[in-house]
């Protein structure tokens, strides 16, 4: 299962499980907030590493950037589309509002 996907059905899953919610939120406030994200998410069974969760932002974004205008100088500047950790929780409060 790719990281896209393990987000989108854990999100899901927060989105109707109040406590796991509360859990994965908690994770914003430790030292290393990407690393205790991941460690819920493998307590959860899914197989999230860190570098797999940095790694494919930042590959999403070069795609992103390759696809506009060849990726040149040209090319848009995008504000955090290279983070699914913080992508994940924007998601989260707009499903659970």
């Amino acid at each position: 299962m790719d990281v896209l996907s393990i987000l989108d059905e854990l999100q899901r899953e927060a989105s109707n499980n109040a406590k796991l919610r509360q859990k994965l939120l908690e994770t914003r406030k430790m030292d290393n907030p990407v690393s205790a994200f991941c460690k819920v998410c493998r307590e959860q069974g899914y197989e999230l590493y860190d570098m797999d969760l940095i790694q494919a932002g930042e590959e999403f974004y070069a795609s992103m950037r390759r696809s506009t205008n060849g990726g040149g100088e040209n090319s848009p500047m995008l504000a955090g589309e290279d983070d699914f950790y913080e992508m994940f929780f924007v998601n989260l409060a707009e499903k659970t509002s």
